[in-house]
């Protein structure tokens, strides 16, 4: 299979999980997903790039696609995706929720504050790679989306 990289879409993965960001890498290198991967290690570091995004005088360089852990200390998946949602420039991000988490209540609440999936990391490496792989080719080569300033 060839690689798949799409006209320099990026994604944004926030997880403080160190083990975690490393399988997901791992899951889309080995699904040939080269697009640039910005990592941010917790809820104020995405934060902090996004809005920083938003700041610059060029048009936004926004990710074509968000993976976002819920279960992180300090500002939390949840916080996050309400502060991208209610911000003029984020607010068409598509975000995934990528967790562990099978509390039915997140899911709920993922939904409510405006996710576009809620995925629950499986165990298993292989059936995680798979639903990383089916991710990156959904996000990266199908959807269409929206231009971030308008």
């Amino acid at each position: 299979m060839g690689s798949v990289r799409v006209r320099e879409k990026y994604i944004m993965l926030v997880d403080d999980n160190e083990d975690d960001v490393d399988l997901t890498l791992m899951a889309l290198q080995r699904n040939n997903i080269v697009n640039e991967i910005v990592v941010a290690k917790g809820g104020d570091e995405a934060l902090a790039y996004l809005l920083h995004q938003t700041k610059i005088k060029e048009p936004p360089k926004l990710p074509a696609v968000i993976l976002l852990d819920i279960n992180m200390p300090g500002v939390d998946g949840l916080q996050v995706l309400k502060q991208i949602r209610a911000d003029e420039y984020t607010r068409r991000i598509p975000v995934v929720i990528l967790t562990s988490s099978g509390e039915h209540r997140d899911l709920l609440e993922g939904y409510n504050l405006g996710a576009n999936s809620y995925i629950r990391k499986p165990v298993d490496f292989n059936k995680f790679a798979d639903a990383v792989r089916q991710l990156g080719l959904y996000w990266l080569a199908i959807n269409e989306p929206p231009e971030h300033n308008t």
